[in-house]
């Protein structure tokens, strides 16, 4: 059987019954119950914006009506009851009873065939959006009848107010009637794009050239829910837009943006469909001259705009959930009554081997020497260490990360006394600054532990979750290879728990793959580009004095020249984007420290786990824009 944490959340969505058995309502909870204009999310056009992996088209499948009444139909089993919870809060159900139809239509590239008619663009426009018209009424009838708790003839499509003649050119009242002009309205466009020949304007079918506007026309569908009358919102899903050529999304946005449209309609996109301004948050950055956002459409990017710390437990939240209900269709561990995939992963503390202990002392020893430091100094030091140690909360605070503290600190103390002259401390001078231990000196310890030693730093559950960038599909690779390891283990009757040093060498190894299959536009840019970041954060991370305590993991870049950037129209502002549109970096705007406001490019969790960079957040080197193209230069 194939690892079900190496496929795609897609391939489950043509079976209903698997894909609740693993779609997590998280992402709803996130993105649009939490929304600050929920109320309107179903009145506006909304764009709904992400990386690849991000969730998108699972939550488009998971709000589908037939999969809404499936739920609300079956409270028997805690998933469906948490799924109903987090639907009932979307504004999707009322009452344990259905309050919108949604319907999912994905944009092939069928669509994007029309744009390469030899027609005029208002045409190309009407003729795909009639297409589109046409299949969600017939999406929405096969999702209403999909459960056979009802027939054609049981649904009622109920028209706006004043909408006589429209009414009329969709095929009248009744559904049956809706439903046959829909099926001829698809025949007649389809044919149009489909042919060999596109046929002159003058023999464009009849059925294609007449009026068509469902979305006007049909404000809301009634059905029978529980012996009552039940009302509905027809919305339709346009997933995967981005495929779209950029014109004739402007046209079929602008479109959809009508007043006069009934139907609530949702937008699924990638990043890269947008500008490098857009991409980056700029706040004066529109979708589309004269409409402006908040007042034309709403926007749901699939990160959120809360505390970053709150955006990590949230996602831990989510990914534990989500790892869980993969796990239970991995037969050779759900054979073993393995159901929490945290308990296969070894959190215990590694430890250096005894050579390594004696070279790590020799290391300590050679440098206390070269640095003249005291031995009542040192003394000092170790009471600061061992002080930190009894409070600390971590356990992992062995004795190979207490004498890495230790060397830390005896660099600090030469670094913060350098310079000074006093004739009464002269061999032991106080420093500048005392001398303090934090966390953060901890994680410098272990991070240099790892590069000196190879002793594990990246491992456990809330290492693989921050690793994902709040990213699910990212997480069920590198989710996926740890479980790969598992199963190996489980079928040759060995513990399949990986310890700290099995995971991390299997997260390296599917981050450096993952990296080395990125194919899409400036991929090779910005390959060049993450690797001198990187190397240059790996520098700084590996000083002795550790002064930027846990690490670095990103670069800033000082607002006004991050602006300046984005206003124009070089090279490197679309190589960013690309870099942030496919996770390979992660853009934090106005970020203060210093007196500065800084864009913060942050490399994402991959290439911190393919580097061997800290995930800890806030450590950066400053530069300048010339330096960001200088290093994607060198390709």
């Amino acid at each position: 059987m194939t690892n079900p944490f190496l496929r795609r959340a897609t391939e489950y969505i043509r079976d209903d019954s698997a894909f609740l058995a693993i779609v997590s309502p998280e992402p709803l909870t996130t993105f649009v119950a939490k929304h600050k204009k929920r109320e309107l999310l179903f009145d506006y056009p909304v764009r709904v914006i992400g990386t690849p992996g991000s969730g998108k088209t699972m939550m488009a499948g998971l709000v589908e009506f037939r999969l809404i009444e499936s739920i609300l139909r079956d409270q028997s089993s805690e998933n469906n009851r948490s799924l109903a919870s987090v639907l009932a809060r979307c504004g999707f159900t009322e009452d344990e009873r259905p309050r919108v139809a949604a319907v999912r239509i994905p944009m092939e590239s069928e669509y994007r065939d029309f744009w390469e008619l030899p027609y005029d663009p208002a045409v190309k426009t009407k003729l795909v959006l009639a297409l589109i018209q046409a299949r969600t009424i017939l999406e929405l009838v096969r999702n209403l009848t999909s459960n056979r708790r009802r027939a054609i003839n049981e649904i009622r499509f109920i028209p706006r107010d004043g909408a006589g003649a429209q009414l009329e050119q969709i095929g009248g009242a009744d559904a049956e009637s809706i439903v046959a002009r829909a099926r001829s309205v698809e025949r007649a466009v389809y044919s149009i794009g489909a042919s060999l020949l596109p046929p002159s304007l003058d023999n464009i079918p009849e059925e294609a050239r007449e009026p068509y506007q469902p979305f006007e026309a049909i404000q809301e569908i009634e059905i029978e829910w529980n012996g009552a009358p039940c009302r509905l919102r027809p919305m339709t899903i346009l997933d995967d837009v981005h495929t779209l050529h950029p014109d004739q999304f402007e046209a079929l946005f602008r479109a959809l943006a009508r007043r006069e449209i009934r139907f609530a309609r949702w937008l699924m996109m990638r990043m890269d469909a947008l500008s490098p301004s857009a991409v980056f948050r700029s706040a004066d950055a529109d979708a589309l001259p004269g409409l402006k956002v908040e007042r034309d459409y709403l926007d749901i990017f699939m990160q959120t705009d809360s505390a970053r710390s709150d955006e990590r437990r949230q996602f831990r939240k989510m990914a534990t959930d989500m790892a869980d209900r993969y796990l239970r269709l991995v037969q050779p561990l759900r054979d073993r009554n393995y159901t929490r995939f945290k308990d296969l992963l070894g959190e215990e503390p590694p430890s250096l081997s005894a050579g390594q202990m004696n070279e790590l002392r020799a290391l300590i020893d050679r440098e206390q020497k070269s640095l003249r430091i005291s031995h009542d100094r040192q003394h000092k030091i170790r009471q600061i260490v061992d002080r930190y140690v009894k409070g600390a909360k971590s356990l992992d605070l062995g004795e190979d990360v207490r004498l890495m503290m230790f060397r830390v600190l005896l660099h600090r103390y030469v670094v913060r006394t350098t310079g000074q002259t006093s004739d009464l401390f002269a061999d032991d001078p106080e420093p500048r600054q005392p001398l303090r231990v934090k966390s953060t000196i901890a994680d410098a310890a272990r991070l240099i532990l790892n590069h000196k030693f190879n002793r594990a730093f990246h491992f456990g559950l809330d290492v693989l979750c921050d690793a994902s960038n709040e990213n699910a599909e990212v997480f069920l690779q590198l989710a996926g290879a740890l479980v790969e390891r598992m199963e190996t283990k489980a079928i040759r009757n060995q513990d399949p728990a990986l310890t700290p040093a099995q995971q991390q060498s299997a997260l390296r190894d599917k981050s450096k793959e993952m990296l080395k299959d990125w194919r899409f536009p400036f991929a090779r840019k910005v390959r060049a580009l993450i690797d001198r970041l990187a190397q240059d954060c790996l520098e700084v991370s590996a000083e002795p004095n550790a002064s930027l305590g846990a690490g670095a993991n990103a670069v800033g870049i000082l607002e006004t020249e991050m602006q300046d950037l984005l206003a124009g129209d070089s090279e490197i502002a679309l190589v960013l984007k690309y870099a942030i549109a496919y996770q390979a970096i992660v853009a934090i705007r106005d970020y203060g420290q210093g007196g500065k406001n800084w864009c913060l490019l942050e490399l994402s969790g991959p290439v911190c786990l393919a580097y061997g960079l800290t995930l800890n957040r806030g450590g950066f080197l400053e530069r300048r824009v010339p330096d960001l193209v200088l290093a994607e230069e060198k390709v």
